[in-house]
């Protein structure tokens, strides 16, 4: 089985699209082979910049991504996308392929797009999404854009995920105060204001820009762009604005500590996994239901039969 690990990892990081497939599903899947597919892997990431693309549904996310990839293109870098998808009920797959959206990249060796089912989290991305990142990282992707899934909330859990946050919204999207209240403000790299042919995109514009006027002096201040993702237009500033944030953070060190608080956290949250196994062996068997029998029965109280299955 190790070796067969090792034929897959070889053949993803010579670029082969079904090993790279296989790789990610096996990263889905968690377990020994995700384990050992990612220490293999790991020295060599750390190239890639990595682009959150989040918003209500119904914001145009996935138009837009499929714009930006184009304009990640231009310049003959690997482009990696993962989309977010609502879960099936039924599978627990992704309900939204790659197939059916960004058709136009699939003849294109460079892109390489798969499609991630939440499987209920909370906070639209896959578990595994950092786990993806790394693995499209390794293989030769320059960007990676990770597009979540639309749950009626601002999903601000991508902004611990991604180098740059794009937070999408449309015109007569609502007040700003509502804005501020879903924590946009504080997860933004660049706010984009898609669909702005339609009525309502200079408000929409206006009341963001007041917003952070409101948000006081920082290094880095979100720009507020206006796209319509349908023909392309304004695409190219908001490449323009990716790269400027990506300058800003590297030449600031802000890069660096950012990913390193990444990393904290999933190392914390590897971490609570494990013990939260070790609780679940604990919290079962005989000598368990005896304890509970012993509380139930007032011989002892709940603290003192957590120390004894603790020690």
């Amino acid at each position: 089985m190790r070796e067969s690990y090792d034929d897959l990892v070889a053949g993803a990081l010579d670029g082969d699209r079904r090993a790279i497939a296989k790789v990610l599903s096996l990263v889905e899947q968690g377990g020994d082979g995700a384990r050992f597919a990612l220490a293999q892997l790991h020295p060599r990431t750390g190239n890639a910049w990595s682009i959150g693309i989040t918003g209500a549904p119904g914001a145009g996310k996935s138009t837009l991504t499929d714009s930006l990839v184009v304009q990640l293109r231009k310049g003959g870098e690997g482009v990696g996308v993962l989309a977010v998808d609502p879960s099936s009920p039924f599978s627990g797959g992704a309900i939204l392929g790659d197939r059916v959206r960004m058709q136009q990249h699939s003849t294109d060796d460079g892109v390489f797009i798969r499609s991630m089912a939440s499987r209920g989290h909370l906070g639209g991305l896959a578990v595994a999404t950092p786990q993806a990142v790394r693995v499209l990282d390794a293989v030769g992707k320059h960007w990676v854009v990770i597009e979540t899934v639309g749950v009626g909330q601002v999903e601000v859990e991508i902004a611990s995920h991604a180098d740059t946050t794009i937070v999408v919204v449309n015109p007569g999207w609502g007040d700003a105060v509502q804005a501020a209240k879903a924590g946009l403000l504080e997860i933004a790299d660049i706010f984009v204001v898609n669909k702005a042919d339609r009525p309502g995109a200079a408000d929409a514009v206006r009341d963001l820009e007041g917003m952070l006027e409101l948000g006081g002096q920082r290094a880095w201040r979100p720009p507020v762009l206006r796209t319509v993702a349908t023909t392309g237009e304004g695409v190219d500033e908001l490449f323009d604005a990716i790269v400027q944030h990506r300058a800003q953070l590297e030449a600031s060190g802000e890069a660096v500590t950012r990913r390193r608080s990444r990393l904290r956290d999933e190392l914390r949250g590897l971490v609570a996994a494990r013990i939260e196994q070790q609780v679940d062996a604990l919290c079962s068997g005989k000598q368990f239901d005896a304890l509970v029998d012993q509380v139930m029965d007032r011989a002892t109280d709940p603290y003192t039969a957590a120390d004894a299955l603790v020690q």
